[in-house]
């Protein structure tokens, strides 16, 4: 195979995707204009937003790196079934997703009140962050898994799917669950 045929096969494989991840990043951005709202009630809630979507790309897009390099290698199978190397991918980046969500809202918290801006109460902070943390990352890692999957199956190299199934994913259900856990905490508190 030429280098022509690799990069035409990567871009054939990759284009579909990342036009579907422009839509979704264009949707992630109108709920953004529902979250500012909600900006006067929790001070500091913007400077969490674009940390947040970082992360979720950061923690899942290294899952999405393992779980390729383990269907490359034939370690992983392209399916839900018990794999022990794929439970700990999935545990990790699940324990790793929810845990740096309850650090950006204290570091949020604490980078606000040392520079003498206006902020949210650590707890509203900690709780908009770890609820829209969980949610988001249980869809990312069941999104991430059957689309990787499926793509695997119909002969597209994981590797082009991983990042913009990512970015999008986490983009729209990052900021659809950060929309929802502001509710949920405003009615809470």
């Amino acid at each position: 195979m030429t280098t022509r045929d690799v990069f035409w096969s990567i871009y054939r494989e990759a284009l579909p995707i990342l036009l579907i991840a422009l839509g979704g990043g264009l949707f992630a951005g109108l709920v953004l204009e529902g979250i500012l709202e909600s900006v006067e009630r929790f001070p500091g809630l913007l400077v969490m937003v674009p940390v947040f979507l970082a992360t979720r790309g950061n923690v899942y897009g290294a899952l999405g790196g393992r779980i390729s390099s383990g269907l490359h290698q034939g370690l992983i199978p392209p399916r839900f079934e018990r794999n022990e190397r794929l439970i700990n991918a999935v545990v990790a980046s699940f324990i790793n997703g929810i845990g740096i969500s309850i650090v950006i809202g204290v570091i949020t918290w604490i980078a606000l009140l040392v520079i003498g801006w206006e902020v949210a109460a650590v707890y509203e902070l900690v709780g908009i962050m770890l609820i829209a943390g969980v949610l988001t990352s249980v869809v990312l890692i069941l999104g991430l898994l059957a689309l990787i999957f499926t793509g695997y199956k119909y002969g597209y190299d994981p590797d082009n799917l991983v990042g913009p199934i990512v970015t999008t994913l986490g983009d729209i259900f990052g900021m659809l669950f950060l929309l929802f856990a502001i509710g949920l905490v405003e009615v809470i508190v």
